[in-house]
């Protein structure tokens, strides 16, 4: 199913023309680091390489390398970091202009704030089509916010992962909407499904009885995120009596405050801290439910993973999450900073393991079938051989700015 289309009802049918074979692609990030949009990269750049494509990725953070740059490599897509300087980096567009004429760049996609910021000012000089795509909603202000804009005018097309985030993005004036496409996040979710041996094997590890029920989180623990809120619901009654267990996933800035928050509502011992760790499809078949209580979010790839591992979901109602829970199908959704209510549907799905079960069995189908990240390669090749068909009608000019820059970069 073909879900890339612009705005909100216009079904975006596949493409007929012949396509540009093979592109040279640059994708430009922040960092390399453990995250939703990172995963996407590695899967889109994967299969995009896979394809025939020369696919390279471009870490532009003052610090930006991280695990996700091995998992490029690892599956052929070249990696090379850009640090920009602290502050605002008026040399890094022309850096980056020169990397793409070098390389022979035929298509920049940016990924989020930074890379909006500096890849199209760079796409515009190599003159090459520039495909932003914005992973969740922006509510910075003052100068980074105004860059932010300028920026968006440069950008050929703007690819936002969900429906509400796209009306987020038409709200605030953040794109004109005929540059407008949502295209929903794939990920490669061969790895994930439900698997009783590294249930047993996780649950050794950590120390979690075996017939424990297990509400599991997978995310960074950062403000966002809002784990004081799960924390708060599942000190709750009956959330983490008897044999219940909280499993944290994830690293970031909140982890001292949410174990001392722990601590002062006497559940440090049933709430388990796992870290960053890099065996996620593990760790999610340690768990009963999928928990998520952000503040804020596009379209989780966390949650698309848990469904695929055949976990029911629990989630706050924000962003995109509604258009992939079905409240009562697939999971429960609450609202936002609400602690009542996610403990009462927490400790419901507890309660009842047959209507869980039931529950997770249609998420994996649903998951299976509607984000793979075969079907979100597609609609964004669609995308880039619109952009590409439209400057073909340009005239090229004699000599691109980003290839005097390359020359006097050499």
């Amino acid at each position: 199913m073909s879900v890339d289309y612009p705005m909100k009802t216009t079904q975006h049918a596949p493409m007929t023309r012949a396509r540009h074979n093979p592109l040279v692609i640059a994708h430009v990030l922040n960092s390399f680091q453990v995250g939703g949009a990172e995963q996407v990269v590695v899967d889109l750049a994967g299969l995009q390489r896979e394809a025939g494509h020369e696919v390279m990725v471009v870490g532009i953070e003052t610090n930006p390398d991280g695990p996700r740059a091995a998992q490029l490599r690892e599956r052929g897509v070249a990696v090379h970091m850009l640090p920009k300087r602290p502050g605002f980096d008026l040399k890094l567009p022309g850096k980056l202009a020169a990397f793409f004429a070098k390389h022979g760049v035929s298509i920049v996609h940016s990924h989020n704030q930074l890379p909006l910021i500096y890849a199209t000012a760079a796409g515009r000089l190599h003159r090459v089509p520039v495909c932003h795509t914005l992973h969740g909603a922006m509510f910075d202000q003052g100068r980074r916010a105004w860059l932010r804009h300028m920026a968006a005018k440069l950008a050929d097309a703007h690819v936002a992962v969900s429906q509400p985030t796209a009306d987020f993005m038409l709200k605030h004036n953040e794109v004109p909407s005929s540059k407008l496409h949502v295209v929903l996040n794939g990920i490669d979710l061969s790895r994930f499904r439900p698997d009783s041996a590294a249930r047993r094997r996780i649950r050794t590890e950590l120390g979690i009885p075996q017939d424990a029920w297990v509400a599991g989180a997978v995310g960074r623990l950062s403000q966002v995120k809002n784990h004081a809120l799960l924390l708060r619901a599942a000190a709750n009654a009956g959330v983490l009596s008897e044999n219940g267990r909280l499993l944290l996933v994830g690293d970031g800035p909140e982890a001292a405050s949410l174990r001392a928050l722990a601590e002062e509502l006497g559940i440090s011992d049933r709430v388990v801290f796992a870290g960053e760790r890099h065996d996620v499809p593990e760790l999610l078949s340690a768990s009963d439910v999928f928990v998520l209580s952000s503040t804020s979010e596009g379209l989780p790839l966390s949650m698309v993973e848990a469904m695929a591992t055949g976990l029911p979901v629990v989630s706050t109602a924000v962003g995109g999450i509604p258009a992939l829970i079905t409240d009562g199908d697939t999971g429960f959704l609450v609202p936002s900073d609400d602690v009542g209510a996610l403990a009462a549907k927490l400790a419901e799905l507890k309660a009842d393991p047959g209507r869980s079960a039931a529950m997770g069995k249609r998420g994996r189908k649903l998951a299976l079938g509607r984000y793979s990240a075969e079907r979100m390669m597609a609609s964004y090749m669609d995308i880039y051989e619109t952009l590409l068909a439209r400057r073909e009608s340009e005239r090229r000019a004699v000599l691109r700015p980003s290839e005097l820059l390359a020359g006097l970069n050499a």
